[in-house]
């Protein structure tokens, strides 16, 4: 399908951050750096994840699967940010619009689903441990990864196809520093009611959907952490839990913040979206590996083969 014939407009504009002229040589300063370490952060880990045949479970393969997205989601926003703020041409065009809108959707619903496949690995490694090798198989999970692909292409497209199959015929000016279907659809010269409810309907029910089924793995885990009667068996695993749930708040929390308030608040989105663009994908590779001993353990020993950390 061509979206550019239902349009006129060719290209866009990024007005960027609001309410930040001036500073944008600072937010460079500021931003670059993380940009930077999450993609040395998530690349660690997959490196890690692969070069140590410790790693090479379920768990493991789902959080290199992790890295790989949280580096493509980032890179579709902060590269085109950092540009700008460089001083570099806002301009983008009315293709590259379309692919960054997919893209940013595309990466943000496989986490979702991601998320929840991570859940659904760690209930059936602690309510049914005897059964697991059989219930998370590589066969399974090679499924499932590329189950999360599938349904986040077509949640993605639906999405894509909803918003650029609208005219584009007047202003071109997206008040926002990436193309996101809040700031595109006040451009359009048609009725966006429908996309609007569309739109809301399909992130709300993705979203709602993933946290209910991680909302029920994570009861059950409970009940069965409850059960066990060892103190050092309950923290083991809570301690096995504790970083996924950290990285689903961090998740879950701008999700319905800038996608399910009833109000939008344009710069309140900004900064939200900013911290899930930029932050967010950082704090993975933190969060899980200072809370997790065998990520930390196998990334000092390519260290020490790499000659990075000397022999203790």
């Amino acid at each position: 399908m061509d979206m550019k014939n239902s349009s006129v407009v060719t290209e866009f504009i990024l007005l960027g951050i609001p309410h930040t002229e001036g500073l944008e040589t600072i937010l460079f300063v500021l931003f670059l750096p993380f940009y930077v370490c999450t993609l040395l952060g998530n690349m660690s880990i997959l490196v890690v994840v692969i070069s140590s045949t410790r790693l090479h479970t379920p768990m493991y393969f789902f959080l290199g699967n992790l890295s790989v997205f949280d580096m493509g989601f980032s890179s579709v926003t902060c590269p085109k940010m950092l540009f700008y703020l460089m001083g570099l041409s806002r301009v983008i065009s009315y293709q590259d619009c379309v692919s960054q809108l997919f893209f940013f959707h595309f990466l943000g619903s496989i986490e979702c689903f991601l998320y929840t496949v991570m859940a659904y690995d760690r209930f059936a490694a602690i309510c049914y441990p005897l059964q697991y090798t059989v219930i998370m198989s590589s066969r399974i999970c090679v499924v499932l990864a590329v189950g999360t692909w599938l349904l986040g292409c077509i949640h993605s497209s639906i999405l894509t196809s909803l918003i650029f199959t609208l005219p584009y015929c007047g202003p071109n000016e997206v008040d926002h520093f990436f193309c996101d279907i809040p700031a595109l659809l006040p451009l359009t010269c048609a009725d966006t009611s429908l996309a609007q409810r569309i739109s809301f309907t399909n992130v709300g029910l993705v979203s709602l959907i993933c946290f209910l089924l991680i909302l029920v793995s994570y009861t059950r885990i409970t009940v069965s952490i409850l059960s066990i009667h060892t103190t050092e068996g309950c923290r083991r695993a809570f301690s096995t839990c504790s970083a996924h749930l950290i990285a689903i708040l961090c998740a879950y929390g701008p999700i319905i913040t800038v996608y399910l308030q009833p109000t939008p608040n344009p710069m309140l989105g900004t900064v939200v979206q900013i911290l899930m663009n930029v932050v967010g994908p950082m704090l993975n590779p933190l969060i899980y590996t200072l809370r997790n001993k065998e990520v930390k353990t196998a990334l000092k020993k390519i260290l020490h083969r790499t000659g990075h950390i000397p022999e203790s």
